[in-house]
């Protein structure tokens, strides 16, 4: 018995060095009070088995990469699409709601919706902006149609696909492989568990320390488990981008007949540029022209005055004494 569960020790060993690399976290080493505690034989029966002739560099990466080939091509491709759209509407936010209404109707949802308001030549102002949305990629050419539908213009149509599939194909190699080290744990832990040569303190301390490795190994499937679910979803549904672009915001300016809208428009745009200007020149004339002025004429003006109230002085004290 001692010599099976060190043999399964063994496997363990290899099949976690295998999934390492590719794994987020890093699997715990396996504790060697495991080993202390199954049994003195482990050491004996590791030695009596014969060792295995390691194998080249170059015919693993030989092997890995044909075993990696025929998976892919065993797995059907997965292609996550995605659409970008420009568009030229006469109602962008009546267009916005229908693309949203498509979108549901084909089993797709909304992912966002921005709009914003912008202003025509005639200064009139309408709603602006884009939806993302994403359908069943089998409904991708259908979706596209009834977008392009009743639209002024399609100003730009981009496509684009990314293939997934030998991102996929790792992680199922990867899931698998740690799906096989956590059943092989969970034997272990059960035979310490059943273990009658160990005590109840070194029976308790060999389960906590293989259970801490299978929670550890739980956590690397789980980020596997959660990584090929969105890639299944990212490839099962396409993604469709639009601009939706107003029509009087393309419309060039017309030059025949009157429009009031558009003097008032202009005129109200000259008066805040003269009534800018106007500003901007008695803040110029407060903060620096007056300063420069009472520092140039300031003394000039002080020595007028002085001289004035000297001769008016003279001319009252010759007046005082004439009178005498």
């Amino acid at each position: 018995m001692k010599t099976k569960i060190a043999l399964i020790f063994a496997v363990l060993v290899v099949i976690l060095s295998a999934c390492a690399p590719a794994a987020a976290p890093t699997a715990a080493p396996a504790p060697e009070s495991v080993f202390r505690s199954l049994g003195s034989n482990s050491t004996t029966s590791e030695q009596a088995m014969p060792a295995a002739p390691a194998p080249s560099a170059s015919g693993n990466a030989g092997g890995a990469a044909k075993t990696s080939d025929s998976a892919t091509a065993a797995q059907a491709r997965m292609i996550a699409m995605s659409v970008d759209l420009s568009i030229v509407v006469a109602d962008p936010q009546k267009k916005s709601d229908a693309i949203y209404q498509m979108a549901k109707s084909l089993g797709g949802y909304l992912v966002s919706e921005n709009m914003s308001q912008v202003y025509a030549s005639d200064g009139t102002s309408m709603p602006q902006g884009n939806i993302s949305i994403r359908v069943p990629a089998d409904q991708l050419d259908n979706a596209l149609n009834q977008i392009k539908a009743g639209v002024v213009t399609v100003q730009s149509e981009n496509r684009s696909g990314n293939d997934v599939t030998s991102q996929y194909v790792d992680l199922q190699s990867q899931l698998t492989n740690l799906q096989k080290a956590e059943q092989d744990l969970q034997d272990i832990m059960d035979e310490a568990k059943n273990n009658p040569g160990n005590n109840s303190t070194t029976k308790t301390q060999d389960v906590l320390n293989v259970y801490n490795q299978i929670v550890s190994i739980r956590g690397q499937i789980e980020q596997i488990q959660g990584q090929m679910k969105y890639l299944s979803e990212t490839t099962s549904t396409a993604a469709i981008n639009v601009t939706l672009i107003a029509e009087q915001t393309v419309k060039p300016i017309s030059s025949g007949g009157w429009k009031p809208l558009v003097v008032v428009n202009e005129s109200a745009q000259e008066l805040v540029k003269f009534l800018q200007g106007f500003v901007s020149v008695l803040i110029r004339l407060v903060i620096l022209a007056i300063p420069v002025l009472i520092v140039i004429f300031g003394p000039i003006a002080l020595i007028v005055w002085g001289i004035t109230a000297l001769v008016k002085r003279r001319k009252a004290r010759k007046a005082a004494s004439q009178a005498k």
